[in-house]
């Protein structure tokens, strides 16, 4: 099994590393850039299989244990070591991340995003996975750093090169913020390794802190925290988020929001939580009350960009939904309890499901369309979405209801499960600050709820009504509608349904790119002892330090 761990994360290495070779005469197919494109195919793919295997072979009636564990030193004098390892909290992020980079590399075989050179494209996403993968599988602080940066270049080509309008300002945000907060993070690593004598994350979650001081603990878990909350992103850190989604192409919105995000929220839980608990207790409340800030702000900023007249972008306002829904995750974490950091990684898990398939579906939206401007599609070019394209209306439905936390789908449980650790935190936190941020933070459910019906209605439904008579009027009469009958509030006439040009709806290869995010929505809801089962023993012995 370690050997099938070693795999998953070199394994896309060596692939970006053979994408850049000429491919073999056989294998051209129909043109080099189809070969390439095959390849990351295969290669994602590979790599999906070992980690369903490795899934298949984890022990679930250990879950709290590391498995499929590699030590090698690495530098002796540091006592840094290539140490890899999965557990119950690891294991979920490391199939996520193998599913979505190959559900992207199938998309870009049949819809290859437009730019150069199809072979940097491939050996990039590779690298992005391989950073990926390698930040939820090592257990070093100083390999985990390593990892976590790993994964800034690939990104900030793929937006700098493949993305949209104001792609390059978008890159350069992108790399500046997560550069900064990197290297304060590298501080309170180093902080903690050179005062515990150690970097090996298992031997410092087992001490849980009593090598450090409570001093040594703040500092770490504010320089660590600050690096982590710009991944993640949290507010007031956000910033550099909205841009780099809208201005990125789709495949790279989807990793960023799947993935990389997850990234942030795993440091701490990893991380902070069981080496630094003292330290973690001094700033939870303040880490609660910036989540829900979070919450509210980005539930917010989206009803502003649903509204109509405001020109608001689609991959945008998914965007700061992101900011709201991971606020849920900080939350949770900041409990410090069992039930809130399991309500955090299963809203993890979720998000990257969830978002993930939003992110598919408006990258459809804007290739069928040619904008991703909620004011362009609600008016007659969106009307008729349902009727249009009736599957991918729906699927959308589907999607922003699973995002608003609808009962019986995967966004449901982890919000829930937040909300419950923040009502009964662990003990030393103030209990009437948490029922604050409850509150807070259920009321930020209703504003995401709003906003998202909102966004419903407009994009599948159409404009105002009154818009749309207007419009009707114009498409069968060919005129505007009589001065009269608008000033009486009548429909005009002709009352005839407007005709529409045909719109493609889901295409075979988009609908064996969406759907198992589809289906996974509908079992992690459904049946949500799936993914708890794994992480509810890692995360109680995590809290205890190993001293179960």
């Amino acid at each position: 099994m370690q050997f099938l761990l070693a795999f998953v994360v070199v394994g896309p290495l060596l692939g970006a590393a053979a994408a850049l070779l000429p491919a073999p005469p056989g294998l051209k197919g129909k043109s080099p850039d189809q070969a390439v494109r095959r390849h990351a195919v295969t290669v994602t793919g590979a790599v999906l299989a070992a980690a369903v295997v490795l899934a298949l072979g984890f022990d679930h009636h250990q879950p709290s244990r590391m498995q499929a564990t590699t030590d090698i030193p690495w530098i002796p004098a540091l006592d840094v070591r290539i140490h890899l390892g999965i557990d119950g909290i690891s294991l979920p992020l490391v199939v996520l991340t193998a599913l979505l980079t190959f559900l992207c590399a199938l998309h870009s075989y049949f819809s290859p995003p437009p730019g150069p050179s199809p072979k940097a494209f491939t050996a990039l996403l590779l690298v992005l996975e391989a950073g990926t993968l390698a930040s939820f599988a090592v257990l070093d602080l100083l390999l985990f750093f390593l990892a976590f940066e790993m994964v800034l270049i690939p990104m900030y080509f793929l937006i700098a090169r493949w993305g949209g309008a104001g792609r390059r300002a978008a890159a350069w945000r992108f790399i500046l913020y997560t550069l900064l907060g990197s290297v304060v993070m590298l501080l309170g690593l180093l902080l903690i390794g050179l005062r515990a004598g150690t970097f090996d994350m298992v031997a410092l979650a087992t001490d849980n802190g009593r090598s450090l001081t409570v001093s040594v603990q703040v500092i770490a878990v504010l320089a660590i925290g600050i690096g982590l909350a710009v991944k993640t992103p949290m507010w007031p850190l956000h910033s550099w988020l909205p841009d780099a989604h809208t201005a990125a192409p789709t495949v790279g919105s989807v990793l960023l929001a799947g993935v990389l995000l997850k990234m942030g929220t795993y440091g701490f839980v990893r991380i902070v939580l069981p080496i630094a608990p003292d330290g973690m207790r001094v700033f939870a409340p303040y880490l609660a009350a910036l989540a829900v800030i979070g919450i509210v702000y980005g539930s917010l900023a989206c009803l502003s960009l649903a509204r109509t007249g405001a020109g608001g972008d689609l991959k945008r306002l998914i965007a700061y939904s992101s900011v709201g829904h991971m606020g849920f995750v900080l939350l949770g974490i900041a409990t410090m309890t069992p039930t809130g950091v399991n309500g955090a990684l299963f809203a993890n898990i979720a998000h990257g499901l969830i978002t993930g398939l939003l992110f598919f579906l408006v990258g459809a939206v804007k290739e069928r369309y040619g904008s991703a401007d909620l004011d362009t599609l609600a008016g007659a070019a969106g009307a008729a979405l349902y009727g249009r394209a009736p599957r991918l209306g729906g699927l959308f439905a589907f999607a922003a209801v699973a995002s608003l936390g609808l009962p019986g789908l995967a966004g449901f449980w982890g919000e829930m499960l937040a909300l419950f650790g923040a009502f009964q935190p662990a003990e030393g936190l103030s209990r009437p600050a948490f029922l604050t941020f409850t509150a807070v933070g259920a009321f930020g459910t209703l504003l995401t709820a709003a906003y998202l019906l909102v966004v419903v209605r407009r994009l599948c439904m159409g404009g105002e009504p009154a818009a749309l008579a207007q419009e009707t009027y114009r498409e069968t009469a060919g005129g505007p509608a009589p001065a009269s009958d608008a000033a009486a509030g009548r429909d005009p006439a002709p009352r005839r349904a407007p005709v529409f040009a045909p719109l493609a709806d889901i295409r075979p290869y988009e609908a064996a790119a969406w759907a198992p995010l589809a289906a996974l929505t509908v079992l992690a809801g459904l049946w949500p002892a799936v993914l708890l089962g794994l992480t509810d023993p890692a995360v109680q012995q995590l809290l205890a330090g190993g001293n179960q």
